[in-house]
């Protein structure tokens, strides 16, 4: 059997797949399972083991472009697949397939999506409340129980892949490291304040450990802003990794402190010692999928809200989780 995935465009998303990959090898002995991935996700599926080969998907967020789309299926139609899997649940993703002529195209129904899907399954949030749960579904028959328990997604760094970073980067390995991951793509009101991490860098520099901070070019100023607030003691790597190399880095880490965000689900598949820090968002749908995490959230009667920024101006799910109530959690997690 040769099939195909529709990747999520989200990097959390797609390393909460994972399990879905595995169970599918499971089922049917001999799968070549490929990967229809943008590019800013295809590493973690490359870190994969249950994925052959990435086809990259040219098209941002709401892009329609019709056009394209079309030389794309032409391009999956030569590679005659029996089956793909489509993961994200809009229109727009289920259209190449279909314009492939891929015999069976399994999914939710999604955005009204009969025809376009042809192998349709039912959601039912109620039964699977958690996003894992819901790719794992994808799995099975139409209809069928979903087998339990799911095995937490993992993804691979070996030795050789970190030293080849530590080469490529120019970076020393430290005896004792703690990341930081200060960025969240969905919007400021996920994002605990640099202050509070740069009380946190202090408090565990004055420990032995040395701090690196990870993220994207976006995440640069407000990793800036940390270092600023802890002189001398971060090591500023937003922006200056590819992801792929952030995976290695990551992957040599004592603990990683986090927002609810793409890398916290990176570290979880690490199986890294990790506090999460929960403002905006819930843990209830996406939660680090590991046995060494820690979830610190205030549970306030304002959130979760899921907004991008605070509707009520003072983010005090956030502002009044305290370094000192993270530092604690840290120490505990780093000691177990």
């Amino acid at each position: 059997m040769k099939a195909l995935i529709v990747a999520p465009s989200w990097i959390g998303d797609s390393i909460m797949a994972q399990p879905m990959f595995a169970r599918l090898h499971a089922r049917f002995p001999g799968l070549q399972l490929d990967a229809l991935a943008p590019r800013w996700v295809a590493p973690v599926l490359q870190r994969m083991g249950e994925i052959s080969e990435i086809v990259d998907s040219p098209f941002g967020h709401g892009q329609l472009s019709l056009k394209p789309r079309w030389r794309l299926a032409r391009e999956l139609a030569a590679r005659n697949y029996d089956a793909v899997y489509v993961l994200p649940n809009s229109l727009k993703s289920a259209l190449v397939p279909f314009m492939a002529g891929i015999p069976r195209r399994i999914g939710f129904i999604g955005e009204s999506r009969y025809g376009l899907i042809n192998v349709r399954h039912t959601l039912d949030k109620a039964a699977l409340p958690l996003m894992v749960e819901r790719f794992a579904q994808l799995a099975e028959a139409p209809g069928a129980a979903l087998p339990k328990p799911i095995f937490y997604p993992k993804i691979r760094s070996t030795a050789a892949d970190q030293l080849k970073t530590l080469t490529e980067l120019g970076l020393e390995r430290p005896a004792r490291i703690v990341a930081f991951c200060p960025g969240a793509e969905y919007g400021p009101a996920k994002r605990w304040p640099a202050a509070h991490f740069a009380s946190l860098a202090k408090s565990l520099a004055e420990r032995g450990y040395a701090i690196w901070l990870f993220g994207s070019p976006k995440d640069h100023a407000v990793a800036e802003e940390i270092s600023q607030l802890a002189p001398g003691l971060c090591r500023n790597l937003c922006g200056a990794t590819s992801l792929g190399q952030a995976v290695d880095l990551l992957a040599m880490t004592d603990l990683v402190v986090c927002n609810d965000s793409g890398l916290m689900h990176v570290a979880a598949a690490l199986d890294r010692p990790l506090v999460t820090l929960y403002g905006s968002s819930s843990p209830g749908f996406t939660p680090p999928l590991s046995d060494q995490a820690d979830i610190l959230s205030l549970n306030l009667d304002c959130s979760p809200c899921y907004k991008r920024e605070c509707p009520l101006g003072h983010l005090d799910c956030l502002n009044k989780l305290t370094p000192e109530r993270a530092l604690a959690a840290a120490l505990k997690r780093i000691a177990r």
